[in-house]
């Protein structure tokens, strides 16, 4: 039959306990080492001399080792204890260090912003807050992301966004804390060399994909105002829609922003509809300070 009982332990262990002090422990030994007095090392550390002296007591109790000796009215280090003193510094500034990190990346001064754009919006509409931000933040890993609204919004849920810039969903739901940037107008767009004429005659139609924000605005307004809505291409690419149009492929409608390229620049339109751009959080989210500033200078 197996024997299921535990090993027996060995009778000497091959390593001595750990040690436990603690940090406050070995900063108050780095404050005597580092001052004349007492009263000063305490004053330095933001204690009583009483505290320092009782977390000293402490500190040699659980080391089990003497660690100063009295020269004249002062108590130093011992020479047996410069190496005890030497961990201390080491671990104190490599405290301070990681406390230093993890305010910065609380402040969102280090680590990385993950932003979603619409692409009017981080060509045309925040450019130069897109630069202002990075010079300002040169220790922020920032990663910009252009995407249609739709697939933002999908990756923003996901938590693969720490913020997005959209067009303004037709129905918001609770999944997101939205804040409001901009209207811009959506126009139309004819075929070069045609006039725009009453809404009956527009068409046939270049648009945005199916699923698009910005479609549904289109289409819900076309419709309202009597056009035709027969859409023979689609892209989600404003630049390619507006080549097309003068192309003479189709009508078109796009922001205003993006409905004059260098070959249309006379290229008559007319204010369709507007459309809304907000920037979408997930709420109850940790506090991020990057996103908090980048949000507060679009806003600005």
């Amino acid at each position: 039959m197996a024997d299921l009982r535990p090993p027996r332990a060995s009778a000497r262990s091959t390593e001595p306990p750990l040690l436990q002090p603690t940090i406050q422990q070995l900063s108050y030994l780095v404050a005597v080492a580092e001052s004349d007095t007492f009263s000063a090392a305490a004053e330095s550390v933001g204690v009583s001399t009483s505290a320092l002296s009782q977390g000293l007591a402490e500190l040699e109790r659980r080391l089990g080792l003497r660690l100063f000796e009295r020269v004249g009215r002062r108590q130093v280090v011992r020479t047996e204890s410069q190496e005890v003193l030497a961990y201390a510094r080491r671990v104190v500034a490599d405290t301070r260090d990681i406390s230093r990190w993890v305010h910065e990346l609380k402040g969102g001064r280090i680590g990385r912003l993950r932003v979603g754009m619409i692409d009017a919006a981080a060509v045309e509409h925040f450019a130069e807050q897109l630069r202002s931000f990075r010079r300002a933040n040169d220790g922020l890993d920032l990663m910009l992301s252009v995407a249609p609204s739709a697939e933002l919004l999908d990756r923003l849920a996901r938590g693969d966004l720490d913020l997005a810039v959209v067009v303004e969903p037709e129905n918001p739901t609770d999944a997101f804390e939205m804040v409001t940037l901009l209207d811009e107008d959506i126009v139309v767009v004819p075929p070069e060399g045609v006039t725009i004429g009453v809404p009956s005659t527009w068409g046939p139609w270049v648009l945005f994909p199916t699923g698009s924000h910005t479609r549904s605005l289109i289409e819900h307004e076309l419709r309202a105002l009597g056009a035709q809505v027969d859409v023979v291409a689609e892209s989600h690419q404003p630049d390619v829609l507006r080549e097309m149009a003068r192309l003479g492929v189709g009508w078109t409608a796009l922001p205003a922003v993006q409905a004059r390229g260098r070959r249309t620049k006379s290229a008559p339109t007319q204010v369709l509809t507007r459309r809304r751009l907000v920037v979408a959080r997930l709420p109850g989210r940790s506090a991020h300070g990057a996103a908090d500033r980048f949000v507060s200078l679009l806003g600005g």
